[in-house]
Formats: structure tokens, C-alpha cells, sequence
């Protein structure tokens, strides 16, 4: 009778547990039937962190997260990348806010992975770990003279007026009147636009009140924005050259000759590219109306793209270890649309300059000798977000594809990385049943190092203070500058 008993409570068991394996949302594999408790860890706390983690979340009732961050502040690049005067894509802060809050996640800000515990340490606390701390690297141009004083990446200049800690004493020089910006992607254009927009507007915006301060006696008066290619391969999306348009106290300047052919090739354009190339037509080529002129002749900065050039050298003044001009190949094309190769004719110009920003792109960089890293992609190799040759290791966001998109590929590009994990979950590949300490054992290895990570309780100590000191300046917020103040802020 015992033995009866006994079978009929194991038979219940496993129909409980089939019945939990096929309701897919709600139940968590073959692995470990309905009890299970997926552990999972996320590296970085920008839009791929939390993208991943809200899917997560929501797809799962059981599955626990914990994000951390090297920084004691949420958010990446939305907080330091996205540009002052775009406060509208800051909002999706408010979407992270409420996935940080949920019961089944954490935040532990103010620990390196790499440094303060190994990615080895991580995956032995947790079912799965995933890598989503971005590009954090800059892309070089590789010629002659791109180390002279007065030259930047564009990177360390958005962080510098964003706020980022490691970027404060970046002390751009402001004092020439022509700025050169290698590079017609969205960052560049949010580069252009901020050293030639009125202080007055600025002033109402997140921006940092030492790089405001720096901007309103700046003596830049002319942005060149150069390309190696040409008008129907530019990067930036029609929102960000709209606005370069549209800015107030300034004109466009470009030279005709660099749109040759162009409106005869609209008609074979995508739409959205189309729509984008029509307006750059319209501002670099169209005779303006009667009060449009007027704005004009009273502008006193003066924006324009230059297309066909690429980078051979920095100049520098005679005798002086600083930026004085930039000599620019010119070149030709080879094919057409997106698929266009940038081809050198053998002519070279240069420009007289005193600012230079390279805007060629961020570059993610290896956080550890144990995950495996393309260096020459600058990505992490993967498979639909999976790490070849490391189980249970994952990545989503720029580790994963390279810096490209908006902040809405880098969600769909998370959610499908989160897609990885719980299918792996349901398929056994990754073992639930073992039981894992999480955050637990992490805290622990942290504090016999020293370590004392923020939590978001904490950040929302920064986040109060911040704002307050915005409020009474008239902005939104004024943010703390060294990593230094947000841990005094947190602790109090």
C-alpha cells in the first residue's frame, strides 16, 4: 500500500510538472519542473541591461534578476549619451525605473565587474550571466597627429557635457572659431548642434554647469560635419538633421557640387531614406523663402556637411603640440547606396581648424580573461545572444552587435537575447535545478574585498539631490560629477 502511495505521489508530481513545462510563460522547463528559481545576472545598467531584464521579468513569474553597474548611477548611455537637449528619450528612465523596483530584481551599482569580482565568480552565483555594459572604448582614426592637444573623441565630449565622472577633466579648448567633426551619425550631429545652440536654450537642459560654462565663452562659430561618403550614405536619422536646420542663430553652408546626381536618384531610395535625403537637399541646396533669408543673414555660426573626405592627418601649428588644421583625402564612389565603397582618388585638401571631434564610433572593450572577445569586431562572439563556447553566458546590446541603432534596436536586440535565455531554461541546456546563491554569495565575496555596492534605493538618495539642486537652477536636474559625491550622497 506504501509503495501504491508512493507511485501515485511521484505520477502527481510529474504531471504537475508537465502541465508547468506547457504553459510556457508561467512555467520553467524540463530542467526543473515548477519549482525551479532561475538566477540570473546582468552586467551593465544601460538600455540593453534593462531591456533584458524587463523581458525577463515579464515573461517569467519565477525568474530573479540582479543587474550591476561599475558606476553608482543607473541608466548608461541614456544618462550620459543622450544628448541635454533631448529630454523625450530620457523618459524610457521612467520604464527602467519600474523594472528596478520590481520585487524580483536588484540593483548593485558601484561594482566592477572585472575588478572587483570575476565574470568565473558570477556564473558560480548565478544560472545565467549576461553581458550588456556597451562601448565603453573609442574607435581611432590611425593617422598622424590625432594625439595633439585639441583633438577628442566624440564620446569623451558627450560624456564631459552629460556628466560622466572619468570625462570631467576633459577641459575642452573652445577658443578657435572652426570646429572639423569626422563623422554624419547621430552623435555627431548632437556634438555639432550643442556647440553651436544658444546658451539660452541650453541652460534649461541636464547639461553639466561646467560645460556650460565653458560653452557660453566658446568662440566656435563654424561646424564642418565630413563624410567619407556621400549624401545618400549619411547616418544621422531626419529628427537629428531637422534640428540642425531648425536651430536658431545659425545657417547651413554646403557646396553644391557634393550633390551632383542626387535628385536624380531619390526615385530608387527607400522610403525613410528618401524622406532623409529630401531634406538634405532642401536645407543644403533649396533658395530659402523671404523670412527664412532674413534668419539667415542675421545667423551669426554657421553649420555644413562636407562629403568625399576622409582623415590623413592632424596639423599642427609650428612649434606647438596642438591642432592646427587636418589634411582630408578626397574621395570617389564605388557602387551605389548603402552598400557604396568610400574610394581614395589620389587628391588630398586640408583645413585650417583648431577643434577636432572624431565621431567614428564606440568600441566595446574585453571585461575578462575568462569571456571570449572578437577584437577586431570589438563584440563578443555569440549566436542569438549566446557566448560560443561558454554556457550559460550570454551578451546583448553594442557588446553584442557593434555600436549601431537607437535606443530601440538596442531593445529589440536585448529582448531576443532574453529570448535565448528562457529558451535554453526550457530546454535543459541551462540546469535550474542546481541550486544557485545569486546576490548572496556576490555581496559576500564584495564585502570581504571592500566593496560596498549602491543599491537603487541609494540611487534614488542621487537622484533627489539632484534634482532639488536642478530646481534651483531652473533645470531638470543638476548631476553629481565624481563618483567620489554620489557615493557621500548615497551613504547619508
Amino acid at each position: 500500500m506504501g509503495a501504491f502511495k508512493l507511485l501515485l505521489c511521484e505520477l502527481k508530481v510529474w504531471t504537475l510538472g508537465r502541465t508547468k513545462l506547457h504553459q510556457g510563460a508561467s512555467g520553467c522547463g524540463r530542467a526543473q519542473f515548477s519549482s525551479c528559481r532561475p538566477k540570473v545576472c546582468i552586467v551593465g545598467s544601460g538600455p540593453a541591461g534593462f531591456y533584458t531584464a524587463q523581458h525577463l521579468i515579464k515573461a517569467r513569474q519565477e525568474v530573479e534578476v540582479d543587474i550591476y553597474e561599475r558606476l553608482p548611477v543607473p541608466f548608461g548611455l541614456v544618462r550620459f549619451g543622450v544628448a541635454p537637449d533631448h529630454p523625450e528619450v530620457k523618459n524610457v528612465i521612467n520604464t527602467f525605473t519600474h523594472t528596478a523596483k520590481h520585487s524580483r530584481c536588484s540593483f548593485y551599482g558601484n561594482v566592477d565587474v572585472g575588478k572587483d569580482v570575476s565574470v568565473e565568480e558570477l556564473r558560480q552565483n548565478y544560472h545565467a550571466v549576461v553581458l550588456s555594459y556597451g562601448a565603453e572604448g573609442n574607435r581611432k582614426m590611425g593617422v598622424p597627429g590625432e594625439d595633439l592637444a585639441g583633438v577628442y573623441a566624440a564620446k569623451d565630449f558627450v560624456g564631459w557635457y552629460n556628466g560622466l565622472p572619468s570625462c570631467q577633466e576633459l577641459c575642452p579648448d573652445l577658443s578657435c572659431e572652426t570646429a572639423v567633426i569626422l563623422g554624419q551619425g547621430n552623435v555627431a550631429l548632437d556634438v555639432a548642434r550643442i556647440l553651436l545652440c544658444p546658451v539660452d536654450i541650453l541652460k534649461k537642459t541636464d547639461i553639466t554647469q561646467p560645460a556650460l560654462e565653458v560653452l557660453a565663452e566658446s568662440h566656435v562659430r563654424n561646424v564642418l560635419i565630413v563624410g567619407r561618403r556621400g549624401p545618400t550614405q549619411i547616418a544621422c536619422t531626419i529628427k537629428e538633421l531637422r534640428e540642425m536646420a531648425t536651430l536658431p542663430g545659425i545657417r547651413p553652408e554646403m557646396a553644391a557640387a557634393d550633390f551632383e546626381g542626387v535628385s536624380e536618384a531619390l526615385k530608387d531610395l527607400p522610403r525613410p531614406r528618401k524622406r532623409l535625403t529630401e531634406l538634405l537637399l532642401k536645407t543644403a541646396l533649396e533658395t530659402p523663402g523671404e523670412k527664412e533669408e532674413e534668419k539667415r543673414s542675421q545667423a551669426s555660426r554657421v553649420w555644413g556637411f562636407q562629403f568625399f573626405r576622409s582623415p590623413v592627418a592632424v596639423l599642427s601649428a609650428p612649434g606647438h603640440h596642438r591642432t592646427a588644421g587636418i589634411r582630408l583625402a578626397v574621395n570617389r564612389l564605388e557602387g551605389s547606396g548603402e552598400g557604396a565603397r568610400a574610394v581614395l582618388t589620389g587628391k588630398v585638401e586640408e583645413l585650417t581648424c583648431g577643434l577636432i571631434i572624431s565621431s567614428i564610433g564606440y568600441q566595446s572593450l574585453p571585461i575578462d580573461p575568462s569571456v571570449p572577445f572578437d577584437s577586431h569586431q570589438a563584440v563578443v562572439p555569440n549566436m542569438n545572444g549566446r557566448v560560443r563556447d561558454a554556457a550559460g553566458l550570454y551578451c546583448s546590446g553594442w557588446l553584442r552587435t557593434g555600436p549601431t541603432g537607437v535606443i530601440a534596436t538596442t531593445m529589440n536586440n536585448a529582448f531576443d537575447t532574453a529570448h535565448s535565455v528562457l529558451q535554453d531554461v526550457d530546454s535543459g541546456t541551462l540546469d535550474v535545478s542546481v541550486t544557485k546563491s545569486g546576490s548572496k554569495g556576490v555581496v559576500s565575496l564584495l564585502e570581504n574585498r571592500g566593496v560596498k555596492p549602491v543599491t537603487f534605493s541609494d540611487w534614488e538618495k542621487i537622484n533627489g539631490v539632484e534634482t532639488r539642486r536642478g530646481e534651483a537652477a531652473g533645470k531638470p536636474r543638476e548631476k553629481l560629477l565624481s563618483v567620489e559625491e554620489m557615493l557621500q550622497v548615497a551613504r547619508t
